[in-house]
């Protein structure tokens, strides 16, 4: 026993100085250690807010796991054949080969129903999760600069994940993803001039085409995947580079980075929520059901099921559809379809213009060329707040009109009725929206003025001498009045005179737009002192 011992312990000495050795011998030649120390004592925010990309990331994860074990099963196949599988239902019917590989997987691979559920749950997560991400950074003002460029990567990053779920959701052949890709095949079509040609491109020829199943699964299991590692690699590299926004508090600037180091807290925190992620992804596969594409069949172009909704991410293109009226215009004996164009192709080119610009149009408004590295809070940007919470109806508005025939059947109402009422919503929810949430900001900054003007009340009544009763009041907590007094609040731009360029102009109009009903906190010289050292912008190299 003392020999084994001493083995073990002459094992675990020569290994150690083995380590020893390579680590210096590596060292003496790349900056190792200084680079490991600098790394490890990266500070990362502990607010919970800054957890939404790393669910991302997770689920991502989780999808190359899941897919990778997928891709020794599936068969991307268009080849018609018999079904001869376990499904009874099914026996006798002709389908492809991708369908059939589909259900295999399903119904006769151990564990293969909850690999493929964890796999298409894990897509889902993973696209909500930087869509809530996005709204963070749009609302918190983390896009301006020196984090534009990140931004426009994460808007790219969301628009391939889109492309990558779209491909995933086609590829089993089955009746409710043949459906969808009819529906892609009309949009593509629907661009004037080049639609005819590019479908046939695509497809491969007239739809259903032989081709496109196995060009949308190299898509899915190569380029795509590919492009996403790359993209989530340079915005980490970035995220890592420009440092983490913050939120204000005390002893938090514009000029330093204050948080917990990345090891070992933020490694522990970060690998709990791994698992935790990893956890809810396989009871959601384990019990709730979805996709069950034994039960659509397999594809028929002559053929479409009832209650035919694409996955959440892409219902505000059904939406749009379902509400756009029949226009439709002749032209040198070509057909312009308005009604699929419009939206289904034109919506979503300037929504994702939108998202690209925004942080130029908004640098563009407050002509401010200033590093940003504090998080505003949304009630002290109540325009842009305003307009996010409309774009959010506007899409919620869009996502519940795909679906306007399935709620129609449930609550016995007219589909004609229904998609007026969502026609009018589309425009109304989205103003009401901004009129309300700004209306929500102004109110919010009003109570903090008040906060500051009387104090907070205690909870206790003082009768004064003369018998009256009066609420006490005692000052703002100092955590709460950095909060309210360190904001970044840009100066509306004065109104230039008739001659002035059009350029100046506007940008004046918007600026007033922007920010001229915003309520200004009291300050002693003092607090505004300290609350402009905190603003100042950080030199070069310092943060």
């Amino acid at each position: 026993m003392l020999v084994f011992r001493r083995q073990r312990l002459r094992t675990r000495a020569v290994a150690r100085n083995a380590a020893r050795t390579g680590f210096v011998v590596i060292d003496r030649r790349l900056p190792v250690a200084v680079s490991a120390k600098r790394l490890l004592r990266k500070a990362f925010p502990d607010h919970w807010s800054f957890l939404l990309g790393e669910l991302a990331l997770y689920s991502f994860v989780v999808l190359l796991l899941t897919g990778t074990w997928l891709t020794l099963f599936f068969d991307a196949g268009t080849t018609q054949s018999t079904y001869r599988g376990s499904y009874a239902p099914l026996q006798g019917l002709p389908v492809s080969a991708a369908y059939d590989s589909t259900v295999h997987i399903s119904l006769d691979v151990r564990g293969g129903l909850l690999i493929r559920q964890l796999h298409h749950w894990a897509a889902l997560i993973f696209v909500a999760a930087i869509a809530v991400h996005m709204l963070r950074i749009f609302f918190t003002g983390a896009f301006r600069r020196p984090r534009e460029i990140n931004w426009m990567i994460g808007v790219t990053l969301f628009l391939v994940t889109l492309l990558e779920g779209f491909c995933g959701y086609s590829l089993p052949d089955d009746l409710l993803s043949g459906t969808g890709l009819r529906t892609a095949n009309t949009i593509v079509m629907s661009i004037p001039l080049v639609g005819s040609y590019l479908a046939f491109f695509v497809w491969g020829g007239p739809f259903p085409g032989h081709v496109l199943n196995g060009r949308l699964y190299i898509l899915h299991v190569l380029f795509v995947p590919g492009l996403l590692i790359a993209l989530i690699t340079v915005h980490l590299i970035l995220v890592f580079y420009l440092k983490h926004t913050q939120w204000s508090a005390p002893g938090r600037t514009n000029r330093n980075v204050v948080g917990r180091p990345l090891f070992p807290h933020f490694v522990a925190k970060s690998t709990g929520l791994f698992f935790l992620v990893f956890g809810v992804l396989a009871v959601l596969a384990a019990t709730v059901q979805i996709n069950p594409v034994w039960e659509y069949g397999p594809y028929r172009a002559d053929q479409v099921s009832t209650g035919a909704q694409p996955d959440w991410y892409v219902g505000f293109l059904e939406g749009a559809l379902r509400l756009m009226p029949p226009w439709e215009t002749a032209v040198a004996g070509h057909t312009v379809m308005w009604n699929v164009l419009l939206p289904a192709v034109v919506l979503p080119g300037v929504l994702f213009l939108a998202l690209y610009g925004y942080p130029l149009f908004e640098r563009f408004v407050t002509g401010d060329r200033g590093e940003h590295h504090l998080c505003d809070r949304p009630r002290d940007r109540p325009t842009r707040t305003a307009l996010g919470a409309a774009g959010i109806v506007w899409y919620a508005v869009l996502l519940a009109a795909g679906g306007n025939d399935v709620t129609a059947f449930s609550f016995h109402l007219s589909v004609n009725a229904l998609t007026w009422l969502f026609r009018v919503l589309v425009v109304l929810g989205p103003v009401l929206a901004f009129v309300v949430t700004k209306r929500i900001c102004l109110a919010l900054q009003s109570h903090e003025r008040r906060l500051l003007t009387e104090g907070q009340e205690t909870g206790e009544v003082v009768q004064s001498v003369y018998g009256a009763l009066e609420p006490r009041h005692a000052d703002v907590a100092p955590e709460r009045l950095y909060r309210f007094l360190v904001r970044d609040l840009p100066v509306p731009e004065p109104a230039p005179g008739p001659d002035a360029p059009a350029r100046r102009r506007l940008r004046a109009a918007l600026s007033r737009w922007y920010y001229g009903r915003g309520v200004r906190l009291p300050m002693t010289p003092e607090q505004r002192r300290h609350v402009e050292e905190a603003l100042a912008e950080p030199e070069r190299g310092t943060r």
